[in-house]
């Protein structure tokens, strides 16, 4: 194992209570937008850590120093696959260690590539061991399924080096890719060959390039749409509501899914769910179709909603965030709809993960922008 500073190096920031944690998993989970593993797997792991006497500091980027050294944690794969090897502290740390031997030094602080579902607590398994503090922020401000879809690579930032690791004695460094696209094919295939789902720290960060091109506060996002979500619960208001108001998002549709078709195929999990209207949707349908995370919905055949915007679907009575690995026949849920960080809305953005970055023939039209 690679040689860890001691906390009192870094910066302290805000520690988080269990509460936060809580909070956190409900926040992400809805963020995920279907996408981006369970979180509640991770959340286990976070309730038995906390017990333990463990905690974790959150920092805003703000406080980073420009040369600090920030590492971006992720499970990669198909979400499916990991309702079956279940989220493991040791097994999350393994590439970050491979990273900081690689690169020589530790990082100061760790980040998520990506809020969403249970990469969206990745990190903070890590930094309940080692003491690293976790940087309010990420790099997509949701889920999205491959590389090339994150802000600093829209950026046209570094792509490498990348390391992976299985929960076997398996690890692979990736010291250089030709380009973002090129390092998800090839990091693609070697998640593959490890049963699609490995660990991973991706290209590590500097400080100045978290507060230039990373999306911040989502951290903060995340735990307070799950407090909103909490409160509503325990005043017997609508979760649906509070969530709505927490992001100025829009719900879109209401009722209970009656199709579930999903396979796991190089290293995704690809397929789509239909879901019959109730209430004011009684005589509608809505079919959404997912890569990993849900990209494009019709309602009644027609484009209703389709990314960047996020596409999540809730419970409808408790608000919980439904993933595209556990929706199943029966559910009564409602479609929300949250609005995009604008890094995706450039043309750059739209290139990266608009409608025809995952094969529909559309462009993009956001709900948000309708009269």
């Amino acid at each position: 194992m690679t040689s860890v500073k001691q906390s009192s190096e870094w910066i302290t920031g805000q520690k988080l209570e269990i509460r936060d944690i809580e909070a956190l998993a409900i926040g992400t989970w809805i963020l995920g937008t279907g996408g981006g593993g369970n979180p509640y797997h991770s959340l286990l792991n976070m309730r038995e850590l906390y017990k333990s006497g463990h905690r974790v500091n959150l920092i805003q980027p703000e406080e980073l120093d420009d040369e600090a050294l920030v590492g971006v944690l992720s499970n990669m794969g198909a979400p499916l696959v990991g309702e079956e090897r279940l989220a493991d502290p040791q097994f999350a740390m393994k590439p970050v260690l491979m990273m900081e031997k690689y690169l020589g030094r530790p990082f100061e602080a760790l980040m998520a590539l990506e809020i969403g579902g249970g990469n969206g607590l990745q990190p903070f398994l890590v930094a309940s061991l080692t003491g690293q503090p976790v940087v309010d922020a990420d790099q997509m401000g949701r889920a999205y399924p491959e590389a090339q879809m994150t802000s600093v690579a829209v950026n046209n930032l570094r792509c490498y080096p990348l390391t992976l690791a299985d929960i076997r004695d398996n690890e692979t460094i990736i010291p250089k890719a030709e380009s973002w696209r090129w390092m998800e094919r090839i990091s693609r295939k070697v998640c593959t060959e490890m049963g699609s789902i490995a660990s991973t720290c991706k290209a590590p960060r500097t400080g100045r390039e978290v507060k230039d091109f990373c999306i911040l506060h989502t951290v903060s996002k995340a735990i307070s749409i799950g407090n909103a979500v909490l409160d509503a619960r325990a005043q017997n208001a609508s979760p649906i509501q509070a969530i709505l108001d927490m992001t100025g998002g829009k719900r879109l549709f209401k009722g209970k899914v009656v199709d579930v078709n999903r396979r796991t195929t190089e290293g995704f999990l690809r397929g789509s769910t239909r879901i019959m209207g109730l209430d004011e949707n009684a005589d509608d349908e809505f079919l959404l179709h997912f890569q990993n995370e849900f990209s494009l919905g019709l309602k009644n055949d027609k484009p209703e909603v389709m990314t960047p915007d996020l596409i999540c679907v809730v419970d409808s009575l408790s608000g919980e965030g439904i993933g595209t690995d556990v929706i199943r026949y029966g559910q009564r849920v409602d479609v929300l709809a949250l609005p995009a960080p604008e890094v995706f809305l450039t043309p750059a953005g739209l290139d990266a993960v608009g409608p025809r970055a995952f094969g529909f023939d559309c462009d993009y039209k956001s709900v948000f922008l309708k009269e």
